[in-house]
């Protein structure tokens, strides 16, 4: 992570600019009262449904775009609550992801429909010296901001092309998006509540919350020694904006290197515990979100595993973005291919490509590098002398040696796909 000084232009609001968000809370209010009607509408009335969808058809069908406040027309997964995925032709046009194009994942239908950032507070309690009831201008009178380039990437991103089918909203490849976020350390809060010597996990709770007393609420936990180390933040600002609505207004527990589900959106509850989390609301941390505790994480197709241990890093991962499956590229002419690649925060070493199906790989270029948790660019210049069908495939390695397997692992979640992207193309 980065201090943030100077002048910068995407610099975020200062400790005493809590009530300007949206550019000003008239505005924002105005702005919240028009993503309640939104919320509560069907996709033909204030949400505009566009006769379009994104070339993925699953078994459910063809999935249409749809537009939400601060939102451009995004793939609808679910409605209630708002599940949107990124068209992945977006990933094209740079590392960072725009904030009207990032993916929306909620799990609890009954949304926060007014937050007031001149009486929003965030409560830190349980096994801490003192109890903290902090305004957004107090979090950011802590420290000087901090600033980490950051990929939130869902952990059922791609979990369509499971096979067998799993249990879950079928998504392609657009559950992820990277921006910059800036905030303050949670460490930076944990130590100013004076964490007590027998805390063990830190739980976190936002506002959002289930419509029926017999759904769990979303909490996440870390362990202590990770929610004290110095990578996770309580950021306000995304892309030098106020975090939009649908990701998390006005505060968002970032978490760099792990699956989305530890980002809680819409924070609003830290507390410090002594013994592990459990019991009806630990739900999303002990029955969901869990992987196949072995070495791959993974289970032959179609069983179940005997243990299972919470998700939390993200695998090596890369993509082709300038081409896509079944398209057509010309013969005899250089045509530059490029992608991103990413992984839990190891950093990215090598991308390599292969144009005929794997039988020959030749290195990328690398693009900026944006830090260790970002998306990484890659360009590669190449030319088909022959006419005919061909596979463009693409592999990364990290900094530790993590290489993508050649054949997709399978688990009952469709948690965690990294394989080798695999792109069967026409040269004409």
């Amino acid at each position: 992570m980065t201090r943030r000084s100077g002048d910068d232009t995407a610099k975020p609001a200062g400790p005493h600019d809590s009530a300007r968000p949206f550019e000003g809370r008239r505005r924002f209010i105005r702005h919240t009262g028009f993503i309640a009607a939104g919320l509560a509408a069907a996709p033909g009335a204030s949400l505009a449904a566009i006769a379009k969808d994104d070339g993925v058809s699953f078994a459910d069908g063809p999935r249409e775009l749809v537009s939400y406040p601060q939102k451009r027309p995004l793939i609808r997964v679910t409605t209630r609550p708002p599940h949107l995925e990124t068209p992945f032709e977006v990933f094209n046009n740079g590392a960072i992801t725009p904030n009207d194009a990032f993916f929306v994942r909620y799990h609890l239908a009954n949304l926060p429909m007014s937050i007031d950032p001149e009486t929003y507070r965030l409560e830190v309690k349980g096994a801490v010296k003192r109890s903290l009831s902090l305004s957004l201008s107090e979090l950011k009178a802590l420290g000087e901001p901090v600033e980490v380039v950051a990929v939130n990437q869902c952990s059922g991103n791609s979990r369509g092309f499971s096979s067998p089918r799993v249990f879950g909203a079928q998504l392609a490849n657009g559950a992820m998006g990277n921006a910059r976020w800036v905030g303050v350390p949670l460490k930076t809060v944990l130590e100013k509540a004076g964490v007590g010597a027998n805390a063990r996990q830190v739980m976190f709770n936002g506002l959002d919350q289930p419509v029926l007393p017999s759904t769990s609420d979303f909490r996440k936990t870390l362990d202590i020694e990770h929610a004290l180390g110095h990578d996770v933040l309580l950021a306000w600002s995304m892309n030098g904006q106020d975090i939009p609505y649908l990701n998390g207004y006005p505060l968002k527990l970032i978490v760099p290197g792990y699956f989305g589900t530890y980002w809680v959106k819409h924070l609003s509850e830290i507390e410090v515990l002594d013994k592990p989390f459990e019991g009806h609301d630990a739900l999303f941390m002990t029955t969901a979100y869990r992987v196949p505790d072995n070495d791959c994480l993974c289970v032959a197709p179609g069983t179940t595993p005997s243990r299972t241990r919470p998700i939390s890093t993200l695998p090596v991962r890369s993509f082709i973005t300038s081409v896509t499956s079944g398209g057509v590229l010309p013969a005899g002419r250089t045509v530059q291919l490029k992608g991103i690649a990413f992984d839990g925060g190891a950093g990215i070493k090598a991308v390599d490509v292969s144009i005929d199906g794997g039988k020959t790989w030749r290195a990328a270029e690398l693009g900026a590098d944006l830090g260790r948790y970002s998306f990484r660019e890659w360009r590669l210049p190449v030319s088909f002398a022959a006419r005919g069908q061909t596979v463009l495939m693409v592999r990364a390695t990290n900094r530790a040696g993590e290489v993508q397997p050649a054949d997709p692992t399978w688990n009952p979640g469709g948690y965690r796909r990294h394989v080798i992207e695999s792109y069967p193309v026409t040269i004409a």
